[in-house]
């Protein structure tokens, strides 16, 4: 990946951090900066930490693998949130598994929004 893909990435994973914490899902980040914050330790807890558990599942994964995937990145939107000074989760488990399904979403839908715009 190259840098400007990356920081593309950070930037849209940022603004869905915003988008989310406006939502009544229990999520909440102070500011627009503590939001581009969480999506980059967000980004390095799955560059770093998810490939850990799952290189551990083993052949369980493929059968479940949708809601292994939304408990991972419910885990990873927790770590974010208890390293990240200025993001909470209001309901714990629940604010996080939420957070993951909404940045799912919110990520796909931005993703969709810039791949419409014309290219240089």
């Amino acid at each position: 990946m190259d840098i400007v893909s990356l920081a593309i990435a950070w930037l849209v994973t940022s603004v869905s951090f915003f988008i989310i914490s406006k939502l009544p899902i229990g999520v909440d980040i102070d500011s627009f900066g503590k939001a581009m914050i969480s999506a980059a330790v967000f980004g390095l807890l799955n560059a770093l930490v998810r490939p850990i558990f799952v290189g551990n599942v083993g052949p369980f994964a493929l059968p479940t693998y949708s809601l292994f995937a939304i408990v991972i990145n419910a885990a990873m939107f927790g770590l974010a949130a208890w390293l990240v000074e200025g993001f909470r989760l209001r309901w714990g488990i629940w604010s996080a598994l939420l957070g993951a399904i909404a940045l799912g979403f919110i990520n796909s839908l931005l993703y969709q929004v810039l791949s419409t715009l014309p290219k240089r």
